[in-house]
């Protein structure tokens, strides 16, 4: 029973993946994504059912428009995949329904900026407000009052990045301010902390190879939320393991 309901997690974060991708790409430049089929972006020629199966598609189309022949971008099966493999990945772990679901809405939320912020370095605030909303939706349903470590978490990601914004004179910009503030109230006051370090830290050592291997120039801008995202999860998922590891080590 498990296998055949992980096997329906996957292919339902398959399908949500693809249609993240389709919100994080039209929402930001203000284009309808609710009621209106994908296009081919070259041909404009508007796909298939048959062209808008998750993955399957793109191999059977071998990466290229039905119509115009034009390269279809490797990121479209790529993201469907992670967020199919993050779904199931959340099942798995899940303490019980509404983990899951709190679990799931995370991902979600993170799979939408991500696409949203590598197309145009953009953070919808929309799509920040909705997810919070539901994030605390659930910690009401889950603990039946006001969730007052979710909204320090909330805070406490506002001003870390409102201070760092501060002191480096617009360094970090006002999107990642904001999805931080929504992640917090996910991770709570004391792993947001841990968030924020660990997309540091991963951020600084990737960025650092980018440049060595002059992949980037030193001017270049490198978006934050891939290296944000990296470190909410890990936090969100094995936070509380690498605390205790931390404390057992170092305390």
């Amino acid at each position: 029973m498990s296998l055949y309901l992980s096997i329906t997690v996957f292919l339902f974060g398959l399908v949500f993946g693809s249609f993240f991708n389709v919100v994080g790409l039209r929402l930001p430049i203000g284009e309808p994504f609710a009621n209106e089929r994908s296009k081919c972006p070259a041909c404009h020629k508007q796909l298939s059912w048959f062209e808008l199966i998750p993955l399957i598609s793109y191999a059977a189309l071998r990466g290229k428009c039905r119509h115009c022949s034009i390269a279809i971008s490797w990121k479209y099966p790529v993201m469907e995949a992670i967020t199919g493999l993050l779904f199931l990945f959340s099942f798995l772990v899940a303490k019980d329904v509404l983990h899951f679901i709190l679990s799931v809405l995370l991902v979600s939320l993170l799979t939408i900026v991500l696409v949203s912020d590598l197309a145009y370095m953009i953070i919808p605030d929309q799509v920040l407000l909705v997810f919070s909303i539901l994030f605390l939706c659930v910690h009401v349903i889950q603990s039946g009052e006001i969730p007052v470590d979710a909204l320090f978490g909330g805070a406490a990601g506002i001003m870390i990045i409102a201070f760092i914004i501060f002191i480096s004179k617009g360094g970090i910009g006002a999107g990642d301010m904001k999805l931080f503030g929504a992640v917090g109230i996910v991770l709570g006051a004391k792993k947001v902390i841990l968030a924020f370090m660990l997309s540091c830290m991963i951020g600084g050592i990737i960025g650092s190879v980018l440049l060595l291997l002059k992949v980037v120039k030193p001017a270049t801008p490198i978006p934050f939320v891939p290296f944000i995202i990296v470190g909410v999860l890990i936090t969100y998922f094995f936070g509380d393991a690498s605390i205790t590891w931390y404390n057992k080590w170092f305390s």
